[in-house]
């Protein structure tokens, strides 16, 4: 079972083996994540303690909302670097982004240039939230054409999938990784996202389990395991479902 994430002598979830987390927002001022580089620290020193031993923050990168550039997010991953090591924090942090597929997605993806990805060459991208796009599929597939490895980020938020929760395995049989929030599991965005995140883990489409921790109160309710009932429900036998 999974009661290798939970601290017994501090009676808390640890991460350790997780890892690394792939989806959060700790560059100040850029998008809709921390808004000051002492929150950025603070955040930092909360998924250290909860055994993160790698960060790889993810700005949106959402063109009507969020311009954030290459050189926009990784001015401010340094600005967040320096502010830790000032700190003594050891966790080591990258940044990559989210990325919206919308127009400037496409057109920078068809230049194949200007994309930060994660390890292994992966791009995480995310969906509307409301209304399906109409060529889902082969969006991914294109990202996978380009040479890229596609991370759906969150795909338990997507309730236009409900219906037929089956196009995950589809997708996920098309070469598509699934990233899931980790409090998704803990029922934090409502009962039918349970629901849903709770299918996934029990047909064992979750690659990767992400914190997308945008404020402090994330990560006090993953460190609580509010809800966390899924810890200790199923076994992975696999591991490296939970890791990079």
């Amino acid at each position: 079972m999974l009661n290798w994430l939970f601290d017994k002598k501090k009676k808390e979830v640890n991460l350790e083996r997780i890892g690394m987390d792939i989806h959060s927002h700790l560059i100040p001022g850029i998008d809709d994540g921390v808004e000051t580089i002492e929150e950025s620290v603070a955040m930092v020193q909360k998924m250290q303690d909860l055994g993160f031993s790698q960060i790889y923050t993810t700005p949106h990168v959402m063109w009507d909302c969020y311009r954030n550039t290459p050189e926009v997010i990784l001015s401010g991953l340094e600005d967040v670097r320096s502010a830790c090591r000032i700190a003594g924090l050891t966790v080591e942090i990258n940044a990559a982004a989210e990325y919206f597929i919308d127009e400037h997605f496409i057109e920078t993806l068809n230049t194949g240039q200007g994309l930060l990805t994660l390890p292994g060459n992966r791009l995480l991208v995310e969906l509307p939230y409301s209304t399906p796009l109409m060529n889902t599929s082969e969006t991914l597939f294109k990202i996978i054409e380009k040479g890229f490895q596609p991370v759906l980020a969150h795909p338990e938020r997507y309730t236009y999938f409900y219906s037929d929760p089956s196009v995950f395995k589809k997708l996920s049989d098309q070469g598509c990784e699934l990233q899931v929030n980790i409090l998704s599991l803990g029922g934090y965005y409502g009962d039918n996202v349970h629901k849903m995140a709770d299918w996934l883990l029990r047909h064992r489409l979750i690659t990767f389990l992400g914190t997308d921790a945008h404020r402090m109160q994330h990560l006090d309710l993953i460190s609580k395991g509010d809800k966390a009932s899924w810890l200790t429900k199923y076994d992975f036998q696999n591991e490296k479902l939970l890791s990079a």
